[in-house]
C-alpha cells in the first residue's frame, strides 16, 4: 500500500519533515484499510456528493487544493516574510489530509457512490481528525482537517488553516454555483 500512497500523492515529497511525511502517508493507509474505496476509485468518484452529477474527481479536486494552498503559502511567505510565519510542511500535510475522512464518509453500492452510515452521522472533518490522531499526526495538522470545511467556522483558524480552508472553497464553490 505504501507504494500506492506514494503514487497517489507525489506531493508528499514536498513535506521536508520525514516524520510528518510518514505520518501523513500512514493516515492514508489507515483510511484505505477502513474504506471500501481503493486508490484507483479516487480518480473516478466525484469529489463531493453535495453537487448533483459532479464530474470532477476526488483526486482532481484534492490535487488542486494542495497546489493552490502550497503556491498561495509560498507567495504569502515571499510578500510578508517574518511578519506572517507560515509552516509549508503543515500547509502541505493539512491540504493532503483535509479530505482523508471522505474515505469513511463514502460507500459504493454497485457503481454508485453514496454517503455511508458513518458519513450520514459524522462528516469527513471528524473522521479525518480521528484517522490522523491515530497515526500521531501533530495537532497543527489535525486542526486543519477539523477546520477546513464549514464545520470549522466556529473556531479560530491558524494561518495554515485559513490557507487550506480558502483553497478548498476556491476549488469547490465554482462548481456549486
Amino acid at each position: 500500500m505504501k507504494r500506492e500512497i506514494k503514487k497517489l500523492w507525489a506531493e508528499l515529497d514536498w513535506i521536508k519533515d520525514e516524520d510528518l511525511r510518514e505520518k501523513v502517508a500512514a493516515t492514508w493507509e489507515l483510511a484505505f484499510e477502513k474504506s471500501v474505496l481503493s486508490p484507483s476509485d479516487l480518480e473516478k468518484i466525484p469529489f463531493t456528493l453535495l453537487i448533483e452529477n459532479c464530474k470532477v474527481s476526488f483526486m482532481a479536486h484534492k490535487r488542486a487544493v494542495v497546489h493552490v494552498a502550497f503556491e498561495s503559502a509560498k507567495l504569502m511567505k515571499k510578500f510578508f516574510g517574518e511578519n506572517l510565519p507560515i509552516d509549508l510542511d503543515v500547509v502541505v500535510a493539512g491540504a493532503i489530509l483535509a479530505d482523508v475522512g471522505k474515505l469513511l464518509e463514502y460507500e459504493k453500492v454497485g457503481s454508485k457512490i453514496q454517503f455511508s452510515k458513518s458519513g450520514k452521522l459524522l462528516r469527513h472533518a471528524f473522521t479525518g481528525v480521528s484517522l490522523a490522531q491515530t497515526c500521531e499526526v501533530p495537532d497543527e495538522v489535525c486542526h486543519i482537517i477539523a477546520v477546513h470545511s464549514r464545520e470549522g467556522d466556529a473556531f479560530k483558524r491558524t494561518t495554515e488553516g485559513l490557507i487550506i480552508h480558502h483553497a478548498d472553497f476556491m476549488t469547490y464553490l465554482p462548481f456549486r454555483n
